[in-house]
């Protein structure tokens, strides 16, 4: 007995003293990662905060040493539309930096470009325009108002000539309002119609076990099509056919008015597959004045102004031109709203508690007479966009507000719109799809067919667990079905107040139906075509004032207050985003859809080509 107790005590002994000495082992090697990674970590946090003073120290040399740009006479204003383009864009230098590390396009602003003509059409010393158009993208409501400020510029007496080595059909639209659009003797115009394509997940949802369950109101409101159907609606096709007909004959009277050929002339253009044919079928069809290698225009331009040297200016020395307008004490608000409604401020977009904040501002100050609210958005969180439409309303009180419809303005775009006093639209904006819809994955297959999870619950009340990981009941999707239908009630009411009809009238022209801007003119949903100036110039009127200056919402921040943000944390993101690459958009995705509210007011995204 005592032997065994004997024995026992040593076994144990030398047990603890086995784990003693595996425990020294181990502290003594947490003890050196945890020196080791204090090492590297100090080594990347100095080498991090000393590349962040750096960049405090260049961008702020950079921002002290910006010059006014002063044109000599015949200066030709070289006008590069070369990336996709924004409706603002901020003073962002990490931004910058990133795009330049990643070799990207920084994208440009549709509010400076426009800008940037008027500036050229005012200055005595811009002669003409030399348009360039390559890598160009944006959607056509964009490419009308750039267009049609162009066209304004002709109208001061100057030139504009375009060139391209290829020409998209959207760069070729632009570029028609030219005096004379040259292309590359090896280049083409890709001139053929519009198409819109759509892709459907249905059957890779069903193989991965996934069902997608839809709540919704309105026969038209094809944004839940793609995960219920495997091709579209004869509803989705229908509008789709009509709008898309509409942007299309939009194109085609432009071209008409500019080019001298006739609408039917264009269609049968139209159907020759110009981009598979050479340069001189463009010359034959009367679409290019000429073909010319890109070293040739120098001497085309120098020719056209007379000089014996060619001056260009680029859009930032055009806009850094020294203006001699004086500051107005009236003032017109330009809140510009664009990307998805959020109800949270987890991604870019239109947050509405910062949307509000703006308009609160806008309010208080006494100086500012009337908002012209430029959306573009495709609509997005139902409850948000109540929100912002309950404090328009309350603006409207003191000051009249005109919407100017970008892109899109359609669902919660719409939603956000509809209550202004005065609504302005570009022909080809996508609007109205007045109509609501809840989605809800069911991914209990693929948890228990595919991966052999199984799941169970204990909860105490009827609706105290709607998931992603089980079929909804009947009782819930009752439920679900019941808040959809209250808040497509409530959104066709808002439009009903907002543009003086009976709400009868709304349901039928609503259901969820995309109209172009075109279209919803003529059924009432928008008072007048055009764009951000003929809106300012309706709140002009409104407000009664003939002097104004118009003041840009939300403001542009100084750069401290830039360097600041992204030394807090923003430029972690951005730099987790360089290193990560091209899966980061993935983490993106799934935040962005964790962010999403049940009920949702949007659109899908509707690509023309």
């Amino acid at each position: 007995m005592d032997t065994h107790h004997n024995l026992h005590s040593i076994t144990i002994y030398n047990y603890n003293n086995d784990l003693n000495d595996k425990q020294y082992t181990i502290n003594n090697m947490k003890q050196f990662f945890k020196t080791m990674f204090a090492c590297i970590l100090g080594v990347f946090l100095s080498g991090f905060l000393g590349s962040m003073i750096m960049l405090f120290v260049l961008v702020g040399m950079a921002a002290t040493s910006t010059t006014t740009y002063i044109p000599v006479e015949n200066t030709i204003f070289k006008l590069e539309l070369n990336s996709s383009v924004v409706e603002t864009t901020s003073n962002d230098p990490m931004n910058e930096i990133i795009n330049s590390l990643s070799n990207k396009q920084t994208p440009l602003a549709l509010n400076k470009i426009l800008k940037a003509i008027d500036v050229a059409k005012n200055n005595d010393k811009i002669s003409g325009i030399y348009l360039k158009t390559d890598g160009y993208s944006a959607p056509y409501a964009t490419s009308e108002a750039i267009r049609r400020k162009l066209d304004d510029f002709k109208k001061s007496g100057k030139f504009i000539i375009s060139y391209n080595d290829f020409y998209s059909q959207n760069q070729f639209y632009i570029s028609t309002v030219s005096d004379s659009t040259f292309l590359n003797p090896m280049g083409a115009v890709s001139f053929s119609g519009l198409a819109s394509s759509y892709m459907f997940y249905k059957k890779a949802l069903d193989k991965l076990g996934v069902e997608v369950q839809v709540f919704r109101v309105g026969t038209f409101k094809s944004a839940v099509e793609p995960f219920i159907l495997d091709k579209m609606s004869e509803a989705n096709r229908e509008q789709v056919s009509v709008y898309m007909n509409s942007i299309w004959n939009t194109l085609l009277n432009d071209i008409s008015i500019s080019k001298g050929i006739s609408v039917d002339s264009l269609n049968s253009i139209a159907n020759l597959g110009l981009e598979f044919q050479d340069g001189e079928a463009s010359i034959k069809t009367g679409l290019i004045s000429g073909l010319k290698y890109q070293q040739d225009m120098d001497s085309i331009l120098i020719k056209k102004t007379g000089v014996k040297e060619l001056k260009t200016a680029s859009i930032d020395d055009i806009l850094s031109i020294k203006e001699t307008t004086k500051e107005n004490k009236n003032k017109i608000a330009l809140l510009y709203a664009s990307g998805d409604i959020l109800s949270s401020n987890d991604s870019d977009g239109i947050y509405w508690v910062n949307t509000i904040a703006e308009i609160k501002k806008i309010k208080e100050d006494k100086d500012v007479k009337a908002l012209v609210f430029r959306v573009n958005s495709p609509g997005g969180s139902a409850f948000a966009s109540e929100q912002i439409w309950n404090a328009i309303e309350d603006l409207k009180k003191t000051k009249p507000v005109v919407v100017s419809m970008g892109d899109y303005a359609a669902s919660g775009g719409y939603y956000i719109s509809c209550n202004a006093n005065y609504i302005v639209a570009e022909p080809t904006t996508i609007t109205g799809s007045i109509g609501v819809f809840g989605l809800i994955p069911n991914a209990n297959k693929l948890l228990t067919d595919k991966l052999g999870l199984s799941i169970d619950e204990v909860k105490t009340n009827k609706f105290g667990n709607i998931t992603y990981f089980q079929p909804v009941t009947e009782a819930e999707g009752a439920l679900i079905q019941k808040s959809v239908e209250n808040t497509y009630y409530t959104f066709k009411k808002r439009c009903a107040d907002g543009r003086n009809l009976p709400i009868d009238s709304i349901a039928a022209i609503a259901e969820g139906r995309v109209w172009t801007g075109e279209n919803a003119l003529n059924i009432g949903l928008v008072d007048e075509l055009g764009g951000i100036d003929k809106a300012i110039s309706k709140a002009q009127e409104l407000a009664a004032v003939t002097d104004y200056s118009i003041v840009e919402y939300p403001k542009e921040k100084e750069l401290i207050d830039i360097l600041l943000e992204e030394f807090s944390g923003n430029s972690m993101m951005k730099i987790k985003q360089q290193i990560i690459g091209e899966e980061y958009k993935y983490i993106k995705i799934v935040d962005y859809l964790r962010s999403l509210d049940k009920i949702q007011a949007r659109i899908e995204p509707v690509i023309i080509k």
